[in-house]
């Protein structure tokens, strides 16, 4: 299975962006979905799961969206109201389950290259 994230980039605070991961490779529809973020420093860290339900870490909560269009085998997050704490790699996962949401880096099989999303105050 090969995860290909979209662009991020450089957002003032307060501001959006969204983050596209597309999958190829594997049956996308039997996989959880979750998005990462790792900032300078500091461990990779759960911000987002999706499988029929969702699942957010708490900082980012009312802010950000999952999504997933299993016809495209692309999962999405729409990130509003941005913060400069928000500032890291994003990183999308698949993980061989679709029972529940793992909020732990082991529990995901496949990751892809991650990308910069800055956002300045």
């Amino acid at each position: 299975v090969q995860l290909v994230e979209s662009v991020g980039g450089l957002v003032q605070a307060g501001g959006s962006l969204s983050l596209s991961c597309a999958a190829s490779g594997g049956s996308f529809g039997d996989y959880t979905m979750a998005w990462f973020r790792q900032a300078p420093g500091k461990e990779r860290e759960f911000v987002s799961g999706i499988t029929w339900s969702t699942v957010y870490a708490d900082s980012v909560k009312a802010r950000f969206t999952i999504s997933r269009d299993n016809a495209e085998s692309t999962v999405y997050l729409q990130m509003n109201s941005l913060k400069p704490e928000d500032t890291a790699v994003y990183y999308c996962a698949a993980q061989i389950a679709r029972w529940r949401i793992g909020v732990q880096t082991y529990e995901y099989q496949y990751w892809g290259q991650g990308t910069q999303v800055t956002v300045s105050s």
